[in-house]
């Protein structure tokens, strides 16, 4: 069973719906605006809607691609009344996020060998990168494994002390080391002692660091290199977690990320607090690598596996 099925469908669609209602309504009251007196989706009714999805931070990229699409639409179909709208655009989003996993697909194994799975994260400071690690292992925990967390975020002492107390609190072993200790040094003896101990996951914090990706390709290449050493193939993922709420900035983030280090998966989160939830819906289409997490409130029910049906949904079940 997986973790995330701790939870109802009930209970996780409520919990989206509600951590995703700023950015459903910021963009509904912008296409109201956008078709007001219109009976039919028009050439101006098309233009208006470039300029909210564009201002709903979906990208330009994706913006562009969908409103090709609906102009084709309109063309084939000759009249496309207003009314229609909604259910065409909420086909055509849901269309264009193919870099989308399912839960199956996420299952991945463990080493044959019995080591533990390495997951290590990475992200700039302030994105919710230690409180995405925390949430994920507590739901780890909940289903009955035994994690471990690596603080090798060591140029932060702040960054050192909330790994910690998320231990604490969620009764995990944090490994760690002082401020300004080897990164890869903190994260060899993290993946050592998770192995020794049998547990099942090892989750590393990286340091959140973009103004020398030079510097940041090294430490992470030089980290990988020695959790490879204790268990081979490892790390098994790399997360990047991106900040949601920074609409556009999330994207150059991502790709910034990419050019330092491979990425395979990306956790968005505090979707809650911000109207800029499209930017989901644009990184899920352009960027090669897909959203596993979303992240949509407080509670540990608010870290959610991405559905991308489920979360178009979640912002295109409004009538115009």
């Amino acid at each position: 069973m997986s973790f995330f099925n701790l939870f109802s469908k009930k209970e996780k669609k409520e919990a989206l719906d509600a951590g995703l209602e700023k950015t459903k309504t910021g963009f509904w009251n912008k296409v109201a605006r956008a078709v007001a007196g219109k009976s039919k989706v028009d050439e101006e009714v098309l233009d208006n809607l470039e300029d909210v999805l564009i201002t709903s931070d979906v990208g330009v990229g994706t913006t562009l691609e969908i409103i090709k699409r609906l102009e084709e639409r309109v063309a084939r179909d000759k009249y496309v009344s207003i009314a229609e709208l909604r259910s065409i655009l909420k086909d055509e989003v849901i269309s264009l996020m193919t870099n989308v996993k399912t839960e199956a697909e996420w299952q991945e194994a463990q080493p044959a060998d019995g080591s533990p799975r390495v997951i290590m994260v990475v992200g700039v400071n302030g994105v919710g990168k230690t409180t995405t690690i925390g949430k994920l292992a507590h739901l780890m925990k909940a289903q009955g494994q035994k994690v471990v967390l690596g603080a090798a975020d060591t140029f932060r002492a702040a960054a050192i002390e909330q790994l910690d107390i998320w231990g604490e609190r969620i009764g995990c072993p944090v490994i760690k080391q002082k401020m300004g200790a080897d990164p890869a040094g903190v994260a060899f003896d993290a993946v050592q002692s998770a192995k020794a101990s049998g547990a099942d996951v090892v989750i590393i914090d990286t340091a959140g660091r973009l103004h020398n990706k030079v510097g940041l390709m090294n430490e992470l290449a030089k980290m990988k290199r020695v959790v490879g050493k204790v268990v081979e193939g490892a790390p098994h993922e790399v997360l990047l977690v991106l900040d949601g709420s920074t609409g556009q900035n999330a994207f150059e983030q991502a790709r910034q990320f990419a050019e330092a280090t491979e990425i395979t998966a990306l956790a968005v989160t505090k979707l809650d607090g911000t109207a800029k939830g499209g930017v989901v819906i644009g990184i899920s289409h352009e960027l090669k690598v897909p959203v596993k997490y979303i992240g949509i409130g407080e509670k540990v029910t608010d870290l959610q596996l991405f559905d991308s049906t489920a979360f178009v949904s979640a912002i295109f079940d409004e009538k115009i």
